[in-house]
């Protein structure tokens, strides 16, 4: 008799499907006009699932390349979503529209001016209350813990129109977070802000990183900032949109550490010239899409 079928394990092991997938996605804005214009073409990825720490990518590209088309797609918004042709997986499952296990942090401030700091924090929770079975002295109680986590402790009662930009910003981190999203999408999120406050920033949301252990995407226009975040750097070319390059070998972030220590080291400066060496390879296209 065989031994293979004693020998085997009892137990097959299961294989989490990736993160997300984008399989040969393409978009192409008004198509068969004047105007039409191909934003992405054949971008394929696949990013695995990192347990119990989460995995950052950082996008740089000119722009106009579909760095923020490619975001919009993964977050399912109604005025992108659908890609052209391919598939986009989350968890192994076709999305089909926005969802909370997707958090989207814009550019531009994005707070409700009506509320109070207290009040936009509560506002994802309450709007799923049901979903998540929470009820509203349990949803007061997370947003506090969460204005806290960010640094705006006192601000509670206070209106977006009170706080400065870094403050404004840092209440749209503690909004998308307190939903504990897998995936996190940024485009662009400290581009409006002072020096100082972009450090302090960077250092926040590092640190509540290291605490949600999110898949995070985050579209920039600095170099330092995308080798400082990620555990891969995308260049993207344009003409259509597609990744150029993808590097791997990133001098990792450190919770705690102060941003400029890390962006001073030679080790972090050389891979932020390999990138920029990348990066000035990509202006030789003119086409310009959304």
């Amino acid at each position: 008799m065989s031994q293979a079928g004693e020998n085997a394990s009892p137990v097959a092991s299961v294989q989490k499907p990736p993160v997300v997938e984008f399989r040969h996605v393409g978009k192409t804005f008004d198509p068969g006009t004047p105007r039409q214009c191909v934003a992405l073409e054949e971008l394929d990825f696949s990013i695995e699932d990192t347990p119990g720490r989460g995995e950052f990518i950082a996008i740089v590209g000119p722009s106009g390349c579909g760095k923020s088309t490619m975001l919009n797609l993964l977050a399912g918004f109604k005025e992108v979503y659908p890609p052209s042709c391919g598939e986009i997986l989350v968890h192994g499952r076709p999305i089909c529209g926005p969802g909370i296990d997707r958090g989207m942090i814009f550019q531009k401030y994005s707070s409700f001016p009506q509320m109070t700091v207290l009040r936009n924090v509560c506002f994802g929770l309450e709007i799923n209350r049901r979903k998540l079975g929470t009820d509203q002295k349990e949803i007061v109680s997370q947003a506090r813990q969460w204005i806290e986590r960010v640094g705006l402790g006192g601000h509670e009662n206070k209106y977006p129109h009170q706080l400065s930009g870094g403050q404004q910003q840092r209440v749209a981190i503690a909004r998308s977070l307190i939903l504990k999203p897998q995936i996190i999408l940024m485009d662009e999120p400290f581009s409006a802000l002072d020096e100082p406050t972009r450090l302090e920033m960077q250092k926040l949301l590092v640190d509540l990183w290291q605490e949600i252990a999110a898949t995070v995407f985050i579209v920039t226009h600095s170099l330092v900032e995308a080798v400082y975040f990620g555990d891969r750097v995308w260049v993207f070319r344009r003409n259509p949109g597609s990744i150029q390059k993808e590097f791997r070998d990133i001098p990792p972030a450190v919770p705690g550490m102060a941003p400029l220590e890390v962006q001073r080291s030679p080790q972090f400066l050389a891979m932020v010239e390999r990138v920029a060496a990348e990066f000035r390879t990509t202006l030789d296209h003119q086409q310009v899409c959304a």
